[in-house]
């Protein structure tokens, strides 16, 4: 990313190549405030929803058996053999309140952000398809949500009025910590 100025407005231009295709763009000025919105909000929906899972209790084992397969679910046996399976539905009673509650925090405060918002889109992608309903089409609220993680990790939003801006600076031997460890750049940011 680079500052460039045009016609006096600062716009952030960002440029990605993935193969043979690159992608380039200007971002507002005001989208930084849009990022961070994102990240505050997504990280209370689902610090809200761990709590409210903790406080009220949570059971997985019904939901897996049968709400994934209700509704012609492509993923209907996996759901079913994680429902009837007892150690793995014990780890899904503890890991989604409790990865919930985990991730929320992390993700308002801004740290280790990318590790937050790549588990936080991957339990989404699991509710994805334990929710499965094509009756609106294949977008629904748990495919947008994930799409909101991937953003927010994709901006390192966690720089924005975040920890990890402080953290990624911090000094090792004279020598920011990012630069020290740059494969820390993959759950900062």
């Amino acid at each position: 990313m680079q500052l460039i100025v045009d016609g006096g407005s600062h716009y952030n231009e960002f440029r990605s190549t993935v193969g043979n295709t690159t992608l380039t763009g200007r971002a507002h000025p005001l989208s930084a405030w849009f990022v961070l919105a994102l990240r505050l909000m997504i990280g209370f929906a689902f610090l809200y929803s761990g709590v409210d899972k903790i406080l009220g209790g949570f059971g997985a084992e019904g939901y897996l058996i049968h709400a994934a397969g209700a509704n012609g679910n492509p993923l209907e046996g996996l759901f079913l053999w994680m429902g009837q399976t007892g150690w793995f539905v014990d780890f899904v009673n503890v890991a989604v309140p409790w990865g919930e509650t985990a991730i929320g925090p992390g993700i308002i405060v801004g740290l280790l952000t990318r590790l937050a918002a790549f588990f936080g889109a991957l339990m989404m992608l699991l509710f994805y398809f334990g929710n499965w309903d094509m009756a609106h089409g294949p977008i629904n609220s748990d495919f947008a949500y994930m799409l909101v993680f991937l953003s927010i990790a994709a901006f390192g939003a966690g720089r924005i009025l975040g920890l990890d801006a402080y953290v990624e600076q911090y000094e090792v031997d004279g020598q920011p910590l990012i630069e020290r460890y740059p494969w820390m750049g993959i759950i900062l940011g």
